[in-house]
């Protein structure tokens, strides 16, 4: 470490190429070097800095090819490990652009609680009051729009292009629209009675995409934009065009195992995830989105406290969008986002004494995450 906080460390190219990561495919350069650097601002109360320091040793390795970590709250702490390109080593960048997943999801909360707050959408209201026709006859009971956000509707999942990476990727170009994917799900009719239980899924969030689009007469994406990316200066947060599959402005290659090989999955058309998980972003523009939203600048309070609440269903963990669970005594508000190569998190407690925002480039990004998130989230909120 020199006197300036900076930690590098020099990965060898023979375990690059010969015991970590296989063929990339596609890939003709030499092998890549991977570096690792850590900034910390000194705090008593701060983050355990040295677990932070530790969760990036290693990268690139046979998983990760790069870690964004960027913690905030008293004491703040910013970490970038591995390479953004396999093929050519060169190193991670701190403010790189990357698949932010369902992340989305809070925002798409987010704008619904906006409109809700301005009298156009009520939380208690059927959905078909918004949306007319959505729902076919054997919804004896719709769902309002608080089962939508609390993930207990009772909706079935609707079409998709696959349930495994390997599934998927015959088909990354491909367009499935969301009137798609929500016209599949409730042909299906009710999983169950709307509140009885919590099911974690995407239809929820497709359904809301198209209730802003219907109240506000404008795209998700510009609404998105014009409301909170503009006015929290996230610069560089945005939606893809349309089925456009790139990540425009510097970001890392991300990667994956198909067939056993090592495969760059970054070009991806995810327009069926839109407001369920097709945002790019950054860890500081995700940072200032949380700490915004915590302090009642895009919600206002009353409703972020609902938004904070865990409704009383079965099995329920998550209020609005955000999931609540306990790490050490201390209760944490936190959101997940996995796409091919890409895993993400966002997370804070409630008075945003810590925050956490971190991107990794892994190929197991879509397993279960549990992993990832005990390397490089939780070390945040150790004290």
């Amino acid at each position: 470490m020199n006197a300036h906080g900076h930690v590098r460390i020099a990965v060898s190219s023979a375990l690059l190429a010969g015991l970590v990561f296989g063929p990339v495919a596609g890939a003709t350069a030499a092998p890549p070097v991977g570096t690792a650097s850590a900034v910390a601002v000194p705090n008593s109360e701060g983050p355990d800095v040295a677990a932070l320091e530790k969760a990036l040793t290693g990268i690139p390795d046979g998983d990760i090819s790069a870690a964004l970590v960027r913690v905030g709250g008293k004491g703040s702490w910013t970490g970038v490990a591995g390479v953004r390109d396999l093929r050519t080593g060169a190193p991670a960048l701190e403010h790189a652009r990357f698949r932010a997943g369902s992340t989305t999801k809070v925002v798409t909360a987010a704008l619904v609680l906006q409109l809700v707050a301005e009298g156009r959408v009520e939380l208690d209201a059927p959905v078909t009051r918004y949306l007319p026709g959505l729902l076919p006859d054997s919804f004896t009971e719709p769902p309002t729009v608080r089962h939508l956000l609390t993930y207990t509707s009772g909706l079935r999942p609707g079409a998709n292009l696959g349930s495994t990476t390997e599934e998927m990727y015959p088909h990354r170009f491909r367009t499935l629209s969301p009137e798609r994917v929500v016209a599949t799900a409730v042909a299906k009719g009710p999983a169950f009675d709307p509140g009885e239980r919590q099911v974690y899924q995407n239809i929820d969030y497709t359904v809301l995409g198209l209730l802003i689009e219907k109240v506000t007469g404008d795209r998700y994406e510009h609404r998105a934009e014009a409301r909170i990316f503009r006015p929290l200066g996230m610069r560089h947060t945005s939606f893809p065009v349309g089925p456009d599959p790139r990540v425009h402005g510097p970001h890392h290659r991300a990667y994956t195992d198909i067939g056993g090989r090592t495969t760059d999955v970054t070009e991806w058309n995810m327009s069926d995830r839109w407001a369920v998980g097709n945002m790019i972003s950054t860890t500081a523009d995700l940072e200032r989105f949380l700490v915004a939203l915590f302090r009642g600048r895009v919600v206002p309070q009353p409703l972020l406290d609902q938004m904070l609440t865990v409704p009383d269903a079965e099995g329920a963990t998550y209020g609005m969008a955000l999931e609540r669970f306990v790490h050490n005594g201390t209760e944490i508000w936190g959101k997940t986002g996995s796409r091919p190569g890409y895993h993400t998190v966002l997370a804070a407690t409630r008075d945003l004494s810590r925050t956490v925002v971190y991107s990794v480039n892994a190929k197991s990004a879509r397993e279960d995450g549990f992993p990832l998130i005990a390397r490089f989230a939780l070390p945040a909120f150790n004290r």
